[in-house]
């Protein structure tokens, strides 16, 4: 899709699922918000937001986990729709559609990759940009989502973005056991949240070294929601004969890295024929 298929009734836009390859807890300010230290990735899988003719605002759901998710005012979607217009003080005529084929409170960014998609196709739509601090307003992931998916690295509670890595070639094995895990009460159930931050990529990552980088680093969120969700352990239990396998954000969404597809693909076949109520997809890594 390109830029030109935007500005038109009936374009669509793309939200990638973020995976966090690692998530350290660094800090906190004096305000309650944590500090985190992360490298984001936008594997080559998601949802679609698009755009119909309409009068007012509204959004329609569909896709295999549209089950259970509000259409209303307090959908994320909706929420940055409707932020975008208020700032510049336009009609807020856009009749969205959601396709939800990412299950949702799962740790890879679902919401917030709609909410950056959102804005992205109504800031063409409407001709109008998105303003600097309204991302951020939206949730702390909405801003790593809203630029193109390549890898970044987070600082900050979400705000201060870099330029990741160049990765080598890579496929992931993403796995969810079907179980929502609420971020607040894992940040709760956290009991060290000053941790050191990773160490300094390598200046060239081919796949082994990828790995033997990421081997040192951590998701700082996992044991709590372990014990809030035990149900992890095992997910990442079927994941182990991987070259590495962690937790994404809060959970309960798991991954797994491979050098090739056949691998992948072949993980994913045996996780999902061993659990098939799990939700168990493979993707090109970037």
């Amino acid at each position: 899709m390109t830029a030109a298929d935007r500005g038109v009734a009936g374009a669509r836009e793309f939200a990638p699922a973020k995976v966090n390859l690692y998530l350290h807890l660094v800090g906190r300010r004096a305000d309650g918000y944590h500090l985190l230290d992360s490298l984001a990735v936008f594997p080559r899988l998601g949802d679609w937001v698009s755009i119909e003719p309409g009068q007012g605002l509204s959004l329609r759901l569909k896709g295999p986990f549209a089950g259970g998710l509000s259409a209303g005012a307090d959908n994320l979607v909706l929420k940055a729709a409707a932020a975008l217009a208020a700032h510049h003080g336009i009609a807020a005529d856009a009749s969205l559609i959601l396709k939800k084929n990412l299950p949702a409170a799962s740790g890879i960014g679902g919401g917030s990759s709609d909410a950056a998609a959102a804005l992205r196709l109504l800031s063409s739509h409407w001709g109008v940009p998105v303003p600097d601090g309204l991302p951020l307003r939206l949730g702390a992931d909405v801003p790593v989502c809203l630029g193109a998916p390549a890898p970044q690295f987070m600082a900050g509670i979400g705000e201060r973005l870099g330029a990741g890595p160049m990765l080598p070639p890579g496929w992931m094995v993403l796995v969810n056991p079907g179980l929502a895990v609420e971020t607040a009460a894992v940040f709760g159930a956290i009991a060290n949240k000053d941790n050191p931050p990773a160490a300094p990529a390598p200046a060239r990552l081919d796949f082994a070294a990828l790995i033997g980088w990421l081997a040192h680093q951590r998701n700082d969120m996992e044991a709590a929601a372990r014990s809030l969700c035990p149900v992890i352990g095992e997910v990442l239990g079927a994941l182990a004969d991987a070259p590495l396998a962690r937790m994404s954000g809060s959970g309960a969404t798991c991954f797994a890295l491979h050098d090739t597809q056949a691998a992948a693909e072949a993980q994913a076949a045996r996780v999902s024929s061993a659990r098939s109520e799990w939700w168990v997809a493979a993707a090109p890594l970037q």
